[in-house]
């Protein structure tokens, strides 16, 4: 495959040697180890192979098939590391990827309040994404109600992602226009707070 980096946003060119190099097996490597709780670019791998797909580099089916069966994959062995070892078990281990017992109170108290619909939803929130299959399993859900939610939440959050990067790819040029006019707002937007809280302070100042 050759490298597509200069066609790539900003965003995504620290991960195109990863996916010059491994392509499919990238996304299921990294969306798999993300999914039980592993701090892995899985969801910037997705989106990169998908705009990849959008330069006809790789095939976007085949993207979001892989993506799909890594992200349940990996969610299900997050709930069977939850369900059979336990909170004990993960706040042990835990704490060597950045899973602390903080978290995983967090996590645990948004799961409760919302039950299983936050097993769909989750893969949207950043951080409850990496938890959701280990807290679903310390929450003792029913293994068959976990999966139907997680399919779910997994075909929509691949999908919506995957999309969205195809587009980018088919439509490089404006989507390289959009980023810079992004950026220079973003940067317009952060000279002018600057300025505002510097007045803002000299006027308190002198009243």
């Amino acid at each position: 495959m050759h490298s597509q980096i200069q066609h790539l946003p900003s965003a995504l060119q620290a991960i195109a040697p990863i996916i010059d190099n491994y392509g499919y097996l990238a996304v299921a490597f990294m969306l798999f180890m993300e999914d039980f709780g592993l701090p892995m670019p899985g969801e910037t791998v997705l989106i990169g192979a998908a705009f990849y797909a959008g330069l006809g580099q790789l095939n976007i089916f085949m993207v979001m098939l892989v993506g799909l069966a890594a992200a349940v994959t990996g969610d299900n062995v997050g709930f069977a590391i939850g369900n059979y070892g336990g909170r004990p078990l993960v706040e042990r281990f835990g704490r060597y990827v950045f899973l602390t017992s903080e978290r995983i109170d967090k996590a645990e108290k948004f799961f409760n309040r919302h039950g299983g619909k936050v097993v769909a939803v989750a893969r949207f929130i950043e951080g409850l994404r990496q938890l959701n299959g280990i807290i679903a399993g310390i929450s003792e859900m029913k293994w068959l109600k976990f999966l139907l939610f997680n399919v779910i939440g997994a075909a929509i959050w691949v999908g919506a992602w995957s999309l969205a990067g195809y587009y980018g790819g088919s439509h490089v040029n404006t989507f390289l226009k959009i980023e810079t006019l992004i950026t220079i707002l973003a940067i317009v937007a952060f000279v002018g707070r600057i300025i505002y809280k510097r007045q803002h302070k000299r006027k308190t100042v002198k009243t």
